[in-house]
């Protein structure tokens, strides 16, 4: 529905800069004055959909990005924690006195 609207939107500006513009001025130009918001399209998606990484968790391709990154990190600190704790492991000469 938002992809109706901003063709709609964009027609609408295109014909008001160019009736305003004088003859000698060509489409580009008046279609170079048309604001675009860029990243802020949020209905035009491009791609397979993406998913909750539970809901697929062994096709990382299709999860969502913000699930990556927290997964991603979270894998990374559980690979230096558990690297930390086997080398620095507990010293077994250690006597228990009573």
């Amino acid at each position: 529905m938002s992809a109706w609207t901003a063709t709609a939107r964009q027609a609408a500006n295109l014909a008001r800069f160019s009736s305003s513009k004088s003859t000698s001025a060509s489409s580009s130009q008046a279609a170079s004055l048309i604001h675009r918001r860029g990243l802020a399209g949020g209905g035009d998606h491009h791609g397979p959909p993406k998913v909750n990484f539970w809901e697929d968790p062994l096709s990382p391709s299709k999860w969502k990005e913000e699930h990556f990154v927290i997964v991603s990190v979270t894998g990374w600190g559980l690979l230096f924690y558990g690297g930390y704790k086997f080398f620095t492991g507990e010293k077994k000469d250690k006597k228990e006195e009573v």
